[in-house]
């Protein structure tokens, strides 16, 4: 009887361990096939989350491009290097060249606003961006935003913006040809001014020198300046094109308002040539580009 009982299970075990292994790898299958609708579906709601996170705020940047090729150029860059910082650091970046939305229902949209070459030239546009800094909206503005000389095609005829706002007057010279610049951070403490070096070099641009002096302006707080050991600046050909000596502001903002001006914005074209060639970028720059995103993201802030 003994030897049939473990004929009969051995006969069992040899018969039904095949099922056995069937139902383990069938049991294995189940537990694997749960484990990938778990991921897909985590990886799913994960990607939905993301993509439905609230921006942290939102920039409109209004353009002309039109008026030099190298404010064009920079223009063009401008487009592309802002989409990419927004998408990292979570806000989003739009731009017209229409100024007519420089109103107040399509402003409202926006917490921050950006100058990228020109200002605005009809008075309902300006009256529009006045109240809206007045109501506490942001802005940065670059380069030939600030630029006004009367018996030119852009008169300093709006007092409040050149003057109260940007605090800097009239355009007064220039740098030339366009060159990079060692700049010295002034006020390291500022928002914008976060983990830069005290003196760094620039991208190659043009600078501005003002007919105001935004340093005896108690509203100014100025955050970057033209260090000494960047003269002389410029090649010319034209001696008065090149800076030997002085205090030269190119990054300020007014304590009255949350607003940035940036001397920035004016690329090295091969006019000499005239091949119109790109010869330099302003965003082919890391320390800059940090100036930059730093002070977007303080702008942004309430």
């Amino acid at each position: 009887m003994y030897i049939h009982s473990c004929l009969f299970s051995s006969a069992t075990s040899y018969y039904f361990q095949p099922l056995t292994s069937i139902f383990k790898t069938m049991t294995y299958l189940k537990r694997i096939s749960l484990l990938i609708v778990l991921l897909f579906s985590l990886g799913f709601f994960m990607s939905a989350s993301a993509q439905n996170k609230k921006p942290k705020f939102k920039v409109i940047a209004f353009y002309t491009a039109k008026n030099d090729k190298a404010h064009i150029s920079y223009v063009h860059e401008a487009n592309k290097w802002f989409p990419k910082i927004a998408k990292e650091n979570n806000f989003t970046y739009d731009s017209t060249s229409n100024w007519d939305n420089l109103n107040a229902d399509f402003l409202k949209q926006y917490q921050v606003v950006l100058f990228l070459d020109t200002r605005p030239e009809a008075p309902a546009q300006r009256e529009a961006f006045r109240q809206y800094i007045e109501n506490g909206g942001a802005w940065m503005g670059f380069h030939f935003a600030a630029f006004a000389l009367n018996k030119s095609a852009f008169n300093q005829d709006w007092d409040w913006y050149h003057n109260e706002f940007l605090g800097s007057g009239e355009y007064e010279s220039n740098t030339w040809r366009p060159t990079s610049a060692v700049l010295r951070v002034e006020a390291a403490k500022h928002p914008a001014m976060k983990n830069l070096p005290t003196t760094f070099k620039s991208s190659p641009n043009e600078w501005y020198r003002w007919k105001n002096d935004l340093k005896a302006n108690p509203d100014i707080e100025i955050l970057v300046s033209i260090d000494s050991t960047s003269f002389p600046l410029g090649t010319g050909p034209k001696q008065h094109e090149i800076w030997h000596s002085g205090y030269y502001p190119v990054v300020w903002t007014n304590r009255k308002y949350k607003m940035i001006y940036a001397n920035m914005g004016h690329n090295d074209i091969d006019y000499e040539g005239k091949t119109n060639k790109e010869l330099s970028f302003t965003f082919d720059n890391p320390t800059q580009n940090q100036f930059l995103t730093n002070a977007l993201l303080w702008l942004g802030t309430k």
